[in-house]
This record gives C-alpha cells, sequence and structure tokens, in this order.
C-alpha cells in the first residue's frame, strides 16, 4: 500500500500559477504511474496527467496540454504538478494516486490515492 500526502493547493487568480506536490510513502513498484485527477463540484473525478514512476514518459488530458507539467523527484518520492495559466474551469479538489498501466485515465486503474488539495481560480 502506498500512501499520498498532497500540498500546495490555494486560491489564485485567473492566469495565475500553483505548484502542487505529492508525498509517497510505502511500497512503490516500478511499474507504477504516478497520476493526478480532479474532481470539481457536481462532476465526476477526472484524469489529468501521469508519469511513469520508473522513467520520464508523461501523458496528459488534452484540456491541460501546454498549461500544466507534471514531474517527480524519485529520490525524494516526490511527484509535482505544475500548472501555470490557470482558470476558473481548473478549481477543483486535485487528487494524487498511483496505479497503473501506463495511458490509463481511468480512476479504477489507480489503487492508491492522497485526500486532495482545493485548487480555487478566481475570475
Amino acid at each position: 500500500q502506498v500512501q499520498l500526502v498532497e500540498t500546495g493547493g490555494g486560491l489564485v487568480q485567473t492566469g495565475g500559477s500553483l505548484r502542487l506536490s505529492c508525498a509517497a510513502s510505502g511500497r512503490i513498484f516500478s511499474w507504477y504511474v504516478m497520476g493526478w485527477f480532479r474532481q470539481a463540484p457536481g462532476k465526476e473525478r477526472e484524469f489529468v496527467t501521469g508519469i511513469r514512476w520508473n522513467g520520464a514518459d508523461t501523458y496528459y488530458e488534452e484540456f491541460v496540454k501546454g498549461r500544466f507539467t507534471i514531474s517527480k523527484d524519485n529520490a525524494k518520492n516526490m511527484v509535482y504538478l505544475q500548472m501555470n495559466s490557470l482558470k476558473p474551469e481548473d478549481t477543483a479538489v486535485y487528487y494524487c494516486a498511483t496505479g497503473g498501466p501506463f495511458g490509463s485515465r481511468r480512476s479504477s486503474d489507480f489503487r492508491s490515492w492522497g485526500q486532495g488539495t482545493q485548487v480555487t481560480v478566481s475570475s
């Protein structure tokens, strides 16, 4: 079981930036994908981006391409989400999750989840 803790959420104006962090602990298998999901009020949880734990391959949902960047630091067991050019529609609770396989966008494929961090973008 992997434990995940997200930090870095907050309130930001349209066009601003935030960096989310996810601290991972426990047994992280090399084949795992580290992912970010988000859930806005009244909406289903949706995939944002993912990165291989063992490697540098990434994949993004279309609506964040060019604005969000996922990265990691294996030595520190950390995963990051740099969010630029934020829009009001990016407002959501953002979750870090781990699972796989690489390329999956399904919540059910990700086994461990953090508690989430709120991101609010004001217009």
